[in-house]
């Protein structure tokens, strides 16, 4: 959430069409060169990536820009080239598949207290400013009002400190756990900190491109698989998982999280095997 209450809803044709080679990149790397923990060869990478209708050319930069942040290295074979993950690239991507195959699969319990984290920063400060908003989003966090911030997990504490010591702001900062009180009405809170209804629109649209999806050649499938997953890793960044007392009713977030659970289980084994034969060629 750029801003409390505010994300653009972004169809997925346009982020697949619009620039986002290097995001689709990152979601076959974890997906498939992750767990076979094999060197690929370029030519692979490339032409997965043009069942997105990805140019080559872009392809060929993401792989680029993507060795330069030190995720992957390559050697040469001859005349072609292969591409491994690096060790802070393999923890990465570990610790993005433990996020993503985890997410919204249980509730977590709440015992009813918030984490209130107070952090003000001068209106002239825009681009501190901006990223504390962005990265408190991020983590999970909701502000409901200016200098304010929520959220009903309270191990989030280690997240905020680490957020504002990084941005040096921890010295202007104060963390406490409370219960709502008798003012005003929970909910309406939770809807000043979060745009639910913009999540739950992205559920929906979830939903509805997957539930009746049914590739039905090798190809179709390592492509169902990779949207699959590079659509649903978003949610952890869009979705604050929210107690179910504080959601609205017939969340989608529940019917999403099924659906990609079942979806995923069933094409892996012959996206996997898909990808094998690419890889092997």
């Amino acid at each position: 959430m750029a801003a409390a209450g505010s994300r653009p809803v972004v169809s997925r044709r346009r982020e697949v069409s619009g620039g986002s080679a290097r995001s689709l990149l990152t979601t076959v790397l974890g997906e498939f060169v992750l767990p076979s923990g094999t060197p690929v060869w370029t030519a692979t990478l490339v032409d997965v990536l043009g069942l997105f209708g990805v140019e080559e050319k872009a392809a060929r930069q993401a792989l680029a820009r993507t060795a330069a942040e030190g995720w992957l290295s390559s050697d040469r074979v001859g005349r072609r080239v292969r591409w491994s993950l690096t060790r802070p690239g393999r923890r990465l991507l570990a610790e993005g598949a433990e996020r993503i195959y985890g997410f919204g699969s249980s509730g977590r319990p709440w015992d009813g207290r918030w984490l209130v984290l107070l952090v003000s920063v001068p209106e002239t400060m825009r681009d501190l400013r901006h990223k504390l908003r962005t990265r408190l989003s991020w983590a999970g966090f909701g502000s409901p009002t200016a200098g304010v911030w929520i959220t009903p997990h309270l191990g989030a504490e280690s997240d905020a400190k680490l957020i504002l010591d990084e941005l040096d702001l921890s010295g202007q900062a104060m963390s406490f756990l409370a219960n709502y009180g008798a003012l005003g009405q929970e909910r309406d809170m939770v809807a000043s900190a979060w745009n639910l209804t913009e999540v739950s629109e992205r559920y929906d649209t979830f939903v509805a491109e997957f539930a009746a999806l049914a590739p039905d050649s090798p190809d179709a499938v390592l492509r169902a698989q990779t949207l699959l997953v590079h659509e649903w890793r978003r949610f952890p960044f869009l979705d604050p998982q929210l107690p179910p007392d504080l959601l609205p009713t017939q969340w989608p977030g529940t019917t999403a999280a099924t659906l990609f659970n079942e979806k995923h289980h069933d094409w892996r084994t012959r996206a996997q095997t898909r990808w094998t034969e690419l890889a092997s060629a």
